[in-house]
């Protein structure tokens, strides 16, 4: 009789939960992780010893230090605000770009118990909002929020969940009359109105450009790839609004 295919737990004494699913590993910078490490002339060994000794995770060996660091797993919140504490750095040297509103709060060392308290929200309220990444404070809590976590624009966007909604409003400005997307993009966007009107008019052109350069060289290679640039250009249209955004600020 076969066996169904078992594969081993790489934390197989770590305690389980099984009320509480698990919560996301943030995004971990498994480079930044191992420079701190041989910073501090440490090895594996040593990181494991003081996760176990002096953070209570018993079941952390070399071989998991080793892990993290080649990017094969992530440590878990707890396990990274450990090894923050034992490398001798803030969680924020550990963890990549933030992504999610759990990430954020992560990166500044923030308990949710601290956020929900500082922008005025119960705290169940603020967790399901964290789980599902959909923030809904009014004006002057998603100002606290911004302050709390030292969010960007664009990083409040992302959170707030504002930027499918922008990438849409950007691709309508680009391809039609941006004049139109002016108000729409300012809803989400708090800018100053000429800067904004200034960026939309920069879009519009750039892609508008690049469109007219696929018209007139006809059916050649040059025209497709005039043509995918054009599309790259619409999938990257936030990225691209930003730019503009910080080059038309200087």
């Amino acid at each position: 009789m076969r066996h169904p295919s078992h594969h081993p737990d790489p934390h197989p004494n770590r305690p389980i939960h099984p009320t509480r699913p698990p919560q996301p590993a943030p995004p971990f910078d498994s480079t930044a992780a191992r420079r701190l490490r041989t910073a501090l002339n440490m090895g594996p060994e040593h990181v494991a010893y003081g996760l176990c000794s002096s953070y209570g995770l018993p079941y952390v060996t070399p071989d998991l230090v080793i892990a993290w660091e080649r990017g094969v797993v992530s440590p878990t919140n707890p396990e990274l605000a450990a090894l923050a504490g034992v490398l001798w750095c803030s969680p924020a040297e550990l963890i990549g770009k933030p992504r999610t509103l759990r990430e954020h709060r992560l990166a500044r060392g923030l308990a949710p118990e601290d956020v929900a308290r500082g922008v005025g929200l119960e705290l169940l309220a603020y967790l399901h909002m964290e789980e599902h990444n959909t923030w809904r404070g009014n004006d002057r809590q998603s100002a606290t929020l911004a302050d709390l976590l030292d969010l960007s624009l664009p990083d409040f966007v992302t959170v707030t969940g504002r930027e499918p909604k922008l990438a849409d409003a950007l691709r309508g400005a680009v391809t039609t009359r941006w004049q139109a997307y002016v108000r729409p993009v300012a809803r989400m966007v708090p800018l100053d109105r000429r800067l904004l009107e200034d960026t939309l008019q920069e879009l519009h052109q750039d892609y508008q450009g690049q469109m007219v350069a696929s018209l007139s060289w006809g059916d050649g290679s040059a025209a497709s790839d005039a043509g995918q640039a054009g599309r790259d250009f619409l999938d990257r249209i936030v990225d691209h609004f930003w730019g503009a955004v910080q080059d038309n600020t200087r």
